[in-house]
C-alpha cells in the first residue's frame, strides 16, 4: 500500500513503527561512539581531564549526539502522548516527520554545535562502514519522506492558522498547565509586550508596578511549598511560566530566576529557622533575592574563587570581587559565594550566606557600608542591568551563613544546578517563540514582487523549520522537568535542554531578523532586541563549551561500557 493510499490511522502507526525503531539504532549509535570517545580519553583505566580537554572536538560532539538522540525519543514520546489522547493533529504530525528527517540527516551528515562548527561521526570514531550500517532503512525512510517541501509549506500554512495562540502545535500538557500559560500570557500581553521595546532601548528597569503584579500572580513562590507561602508546584510550571514571560520580555521572564535560585538553596541548605523567616518573603514578593557567584577571572571555574569572608565574632566580613551580578541594586539579599578557608583549596572552602543588603537606585546603587559597584552596559538581556561589585569589609551576620555550616557552598550550589539550566531552557523557548511570532508576522505583512514574504519557499522554509526545531526543544525541556519533579537525577536531560534550546533561541532569532531584512537592523523593530537577547543563552548558567564538556563526562561513566 502506497502512503498516498493509506489512512490517517495507518499512516500514523508506520510512523510510529519507523520512529520507535530508528530511536532504538540511535541507541546502540551513541554507545558505539561513547566507546570510541572513551578510548580517546582514558589513561591507566580512567578518563583523563587532559585528555578530556585535549579531545573536546570529540567529547563535545559525543555531547551534541547524546543531545540529538534524546531530543528525538522526546519527539517519539510526544507523538505517542498525543496519539493515546487523541490530540494528535494535522500540524503535530508535520513537526514529528520533519523533526526526524531534518535532526537525522544531521546525525548522519553532520550536527552544527553551532554556526561554523560541526560535529561528524568520523570525528567521534566512527567508520563510514559503520555508519552506513546503522543507517537502517526505517531511517532512510524517515528522511526521505519527511523533509519535503510540501511538508514544510504545510507547517507554514498551520501556524498562519494559529497565529496568536500560545504555541504552534499542541505542547501536550494538561488542562492545569494550560491554564497557567494562559494567565501568563494574558498579563505578559496586556503588561509586558506593550512596553518591552521601550525598556529595552532605554535600558530601564522593569516597573516595580509590574514585579508586584508578578508576585500576586504567585510567579516568585511556584515551586516554594505552600507550608512557606507558595504555591508548592513543580518545575513543569516554572517551564511554563518562564518560557510565556520570555515570550513577552527576556527580563520579565528571568526575574524568577534568582528568586527560583535562592528558594532552592535555602530549602535545600538551609536551617528550620531560615527556611521559615526568609521563604515566605520570597515567595510573596516582599524580598528580592540576586545571586552573587561569579568573579572576574574565574568564569564557569568555581574552585578558583577568591572572595574571602572572615569570621569576626557574630559577624561575617566579605572583602572582594564580584561581576555579572543581576538586578543586585533593587535585590534585599543575596546568595553570596565566598571562601570561608584559605587552606582548603578548590571548592572544600566555599561557603554560602544570605546576605541582607539596602535598596538602592541608579544614583546610589549600593547604600551599604563595604559595598560598591558598577554598571556593565549589555547590547542585550536588559530590565534588571548587570553590575560588577567589590566588598571591602562587608557585613554579614553569623545567623545567615546558609546551614550554619563551612565549607558546605559548591554542593549546596550544586543543588540547585538542574533547575538552573531547566529554568534556563524554558527562557530560550519563550525566547524562540518570541523570534517565530515576529519572524511570521513579518512574513505575512511585508508585501515584496506582489506577494507576501511568506508566500517565498525560503521563507516559509525558515519558519517551518524554526517550528519544528522549537517543539523539540520544548519537548527536551519538559521531559527534564518531569524527570525532576518525580524526583529522579536529571542534570544530563537538563544540561541537554539547555544546551539545545539555546541554540534554536539564537538560530530562530537570527532567521526572524534575515526574514526582516534591513529592517531588522534597526532598534525600531522589536527582532533587534530578541536577536541581543537571545545570544547572551549560550552562555549564562553554563556556556555551551562547559556544558557539553559536563554532558560528555556524565555520558562516559554512563554508556557504552564494553
Amino acid at each position: 500500500m502506497s502512503t498516498a493510499a493509506m489512512t490517517a490511522e495507518e499512516s500514523r502507526d508506520n510512523l510510529s513503527e519507523q520512529t520507535e525503531a530508528a530511536v532504538a539504532t540511535l541507541d546502540r549509535l551513541l554507545d558505539l561512539a561513547a566507546q570510541r570517545v572513551r578510548e580517546l580519553v582514558t589513561e591507566g583505566g580512567r578518563i583523563s581531564s587532559r585528555r578530556m580537554e585535549e579531545e573536546q572536538r570529540a567529547a563535545h560532539g559525543l555531547a551534541w549526539l547524546a543531545t540529538y538522540v534524546e531530543s528525538l525519543r522526546q519527539l517519539d514520546a510526544y507523538a505517542r502522548r498525543l496519539t493515546e489522547q487523541g490530540r494528535y493533529g494535522v500540524l503535530e504530525d508535520k513537526i514529528v516527520r520533519l523533526g526526524f528527517a531534518e535532526y537525522l540527516a544531521q546525525i548522519f551528515g553532520g550536527i552544527p554545535m553551532n554556526q561554523g562548527e560541526f560535529v561528524r561521526l568520523p570525528d567521534l570514531g566512527i567508520t563510514p562502514e559503520e555508519a552506513r550500517s546503522l543507517q537502517t532503512a526505517d531511517i532512510e525512510a524517515l528522511i526521505a519522506n519527511g523533509n519535503s517541501p510540501e511538508i514544510r509549506s504545510e507547517i507554514t500554512s498551520l501556524i498562519r492558522d494559529q497565529a496568536g495562540h500560545s504555541t504552534f502545535g499542541d505542547p501536550g500538557l494538561d488542562e492545569m498547565m494550560e491554564q497557567i500559560r494562559n494567565e501568563m500570557r494574558r498579563f505578559a500581553e496586556d503588561t509586558v509586550v506593550p512596553n518591552a521595546h521601550e525598556w529595552h532601548l532605554k535600558n530601564e528597569y522593569i516597573p516595580l508596578d509590574v514585579i508586584n503584579q508578578m508576585s500576586e500572580l504567585g510567579v516568585f513562590g511556584l515551586t516554594i511549598p505552600e507550608e512557606f507561602g507558595g504555591l508548592g508546584l513543580g518545575k513543569e510550571a516554572m517551564c511554563v511560566v518562564s518560557e510565556e514571560l520570555s515570550r513577552a520580555y527576556i527580563g520579565v521572564g528571568s526575574l524568577g530566576t534568582r528568586s527560583e535560585i535562592a528558594a532552592e538553596l535555602i530549602l535545600c541548605g538551609g536551617t528550620d529557622e531560615q527556611k521559615q523567616h526568609w521563604l515566605p518573603k520570597i515567595a510573596s514578593g516582599e524580598i528580592l533575592p540576586t545571586a552573587v557567584f561569579t568573579e572576574p577571572n574565574t568564569g564557569s571555574d568555581l574552585a578558583s574563587l577568591r572572595t574571602r569572608a572572615v569570621k569576626e565574632g557574630d559577624t561575617w566580613k566579605i572583602s572582594g570581587n564580584k561581576t555579572w551580578i543581576t538586578h543586585p541594586v533593587r535585590a534585599d539579599i543575596m546568595t553570596l559565594l565566598a571562601r570561608t578557608n584559605p587552606e582548603e583549596p578548590g571548592y572544600k572552602g566555599l561557603s554560602m550566606f544570605i546576605a541582607e543588603k539596602p535598596r538602592g537606585s541608579d544614583e546610589d546603587p549600593f547604600p551599604a557600608e563595604g559595598m560598591s559597584g558598577g554598571e556593565i552596559e549589555v547590547i542585550g538581556y536588559r530590565g534588571m542591568k548587570e553590575y560588577e561589585i567589590a566588598f571591602d569589609g562587608f557585613e554579614v551576620k553569623g545567623e545567615n551563613l546558609l546551614g550554619q555550616v563551612e565549607g558546605e557552598g559548591f554542593k549546596q550550589l550544586m543543588q540547585t544546578f538542574e533547575g538552573a539550566r531547566i529554568q534556563t531552557a524554558a527562557r530560550a523557548l519563550g525566547v524562540a517563540q518570541s523570534a517565530l511570532d515576529l519572524g511570521l508576522r513579518y512574513a505575512e505583512e511585508r508585501v515584496q514582487f506582489g506577494k507576501s514574504l511568506v508566500n517565498f519557499p525560503r521563507v516559509s522554509d525558515k519558519l517551518a523549520l524554526m517550528t519544528v526545531e522549537l517543539m523539540i526543544a520544548r519537548q527536551l525541556t519538559y521531559f527534564s522537568s518531569w524527570q525532576k519533579d518525580s524526583g529522579k537525577r536529571c542534570d544530563l536531560e537538563a544540561g541537554m535542554a539547555k544546551l539545545l534550546g539555546a541554540r534554536v533561541a539564537w538560530a530562530a532569532a537570527d532567521n526572524a531578523l534575515q526574514i526582516h531584512g534591513g529592517n531588522g537592523f534597526a532598534q525600531e523593530y522589536a527582532i533587534s532586541r530578541v536577536l541581543c537577547d537571545a545570544r547572551i543563552l549560550n552562555i549564562f548558567e553554563g556556556a555551551a563549551e562547559i556544558q557539553a564538556q559536563v554532558i560528555a563526562r556524565r555520558l562516559l561513566e554512563t554508556r557504552g561500557n564494553a
